[in-house]
């Protein structure tokens, strides 16, 4: 089952997951990060939409246990804090200036146990009735590779440089020292192949979905990730795609 967190209980288990899965799995960290309380938070989950997705046929754990969370973003919420997430790793100008109606998604992450099934699928299905209902235009929001060796995963970058990077209109830019250009590797002297494996599946998904990349990666060393930033023009999924995504009716794992 999915639903937005609506209590605090449901808040709470939603940075719970992400503590168990950035912190304790990943080794990210942060200043608002409490290991006491093993909760993974931050100054813009106040102004979010938690989505939870509930375990209900107790496949792995306990019966009702919250095994993955999307947090949302949305235009009119990030013009309450005064910024998107985002904007602490890119230059959004180009988006924000579009007139066009801006969701950020964030903070995905599954339990072990549920990924490589059908749980992001449930999570997308949920999405997409949250997108719709709202009539969102623009998805984004920044996907990582994991560890900060850019020696490792230099065909993969270039790989979504050259094939997936953004047109100008949506084209935002990793910002300041952290950025790191994508294009490292020619396309002719790389295996295709193999770089597109190397590729996390939370990306892949996006590019599934029409989605492109943001000129350059952010090297976020506090949470130990290579970050690009993703962008999917919800008009550009085609039929196929939005009947996936857009499945009425409750949905459980």
């Amino acid at each position: 089952m999915t639903k937005i967190a609506a209590s605090p209980e449901e808040f709470r288990a939603a940075q719970r997951l992400r503590y168990d899965v950035f912190v304790q799995e990943l080794g990210g960290a942060g200043p608002m990060v409490d290991h006491a309380v093993r909760l993974e938070r931050d100054i813009y989950d106040p102004y979010c939409d938690h989505l939870l997705l509930y375990d209900l046929a107790c496949q792995h754990g306990k019966t009702g246990e919250v095994v993955g969370v999307y947090r949302i973003l949305t235009s009119e919420n990030a013009k309450k804090i005064g910024r998107f997430y985002s904007e602490d790793e890119y230059d959004l100008d180009v988006l924000k200036a579009s007139g066009r109606r801006l969701m950020e998604l964030g903070r995905s992450c599954l339990h072990p146990n549920y990924r490589g099934g059908s749980a992001m699928l449930y999570l997308w299905q949920a999405l997409s009735r949250y997108i719709f209902d709202r009539n969102i235009e623009i998805l984004f929001g920044v996907a990582s590779f994991h560890g900060t060796d850019i020696s490792a995963i230099k065909e993969p970058l270039s790989l979504l440089h050259h094939n997936h990077l953004a047109p100008r209109d949506l084209r935002v830019r990793a910002k300041g020292p952290n950025y790191q250009s994508m294009n490292l590797v020619e396309l002719l002297d790389m295996d295709k192949k193999r770089a597109m494996l190397s590729v996390p599946a939370l990306i892949k998904a996006y590019l599934r979905l029409g989605g492109c990349v943001g000129e350059g990666a952010f090297v976020d060393q506090a949470f130990n990730t290579v970050d690009v930033c993703m962008i999917v023009d919800v008009e550009n999924l085609n039929a196929r795609q939005k009947q996936i995504y857009a499945s009425k009716g409750e949905t459980s794992v």
